[in-house]
């Protein structure tokens, strides 16, 4: 395995560990507080991970991760699962108004992300920073929904994998926007024969 495929690998433990763990013990233990010594463990153990082998965090994991441990050890300290529930609404809608706040000062906050891959014009970036916006707005709001309507175990699903799969589902409807714009450097050689 090639030294990019392990910084791959990293990154995506780094984004998923901590809520890896926190299902699997819920599944194994069907007790949230258990399972969010789980998602704290994780986190802590995702942010050192991506620390000790890219000697740095980069400033999204460190912020999701660090919001797991603080609700996390919130939830844990005053004995009230609530304070883990809302830990997804407060992140998106954190995103979400950053992404519109951005936009207000006539800035693109997703061009600083994915800037070097796409050339694109000022109102498509204006566009795709609107949709996923409303998109992190839209997650927050699904959470309140339902951790307030549901039992424990359909929330914790929601949470992972399902706002994953949404993430997933929502940024592959924008593929064929973004491919229009994709910078010729940045697309595979074609295969030789």
């Amino acid at each position: 395995m090639s030294a990019e495929n392990n910084r791959h690998w990293v990154r995506y433990f780094v984004d998923y560990a901590a809520l890896a763990a926190f299902l699997i013990a819920y599944l194994a233990t069907h007790d949230l507080q258990k399972a969010t010594w789980g998602l704290v463990i994780g986190s802590v153990a995702a942010i050192a991970v991506g620390f000790a082998v890219e000697r740095r965090i980069a400033p999204l994991p460190l912020f999701v991760g660090g919001a797991g441990l603080v609700f996390g050890g919130a939830s844990l300290f005053f004995h009230d699962p609530r304070i883990l529930k809302i830990k997804p609404t407060i992140v998106n809608t954190a995103i979400g108004l950053l992404l519109l706040g951005g936009l207000a000062m006539k800035k693109h906050p997703l061009k600083l992300v994915l800037g070097e891959a796409f050339a694109m014009p000022e109102a498509t970036w204006r566009q795709l920073t609107l949709n996923y916006a409303g998109f992190f707005l839209a997650l927050a709001a699904l959470n309140e929904v339902i951790w307030r309507t549901q039992p424990d175990g359909t929330w914790v699903l929601f949470r992972f994998p399902g706002m994953m799969i949404l993430t997933v589902v929502f940024s592959i409807a924008h593929a064929p926007l973004l491919m229009k714009y994709v910078k010729a450097d940045e697309l595979p050689p074609p295969p030789t024969e």
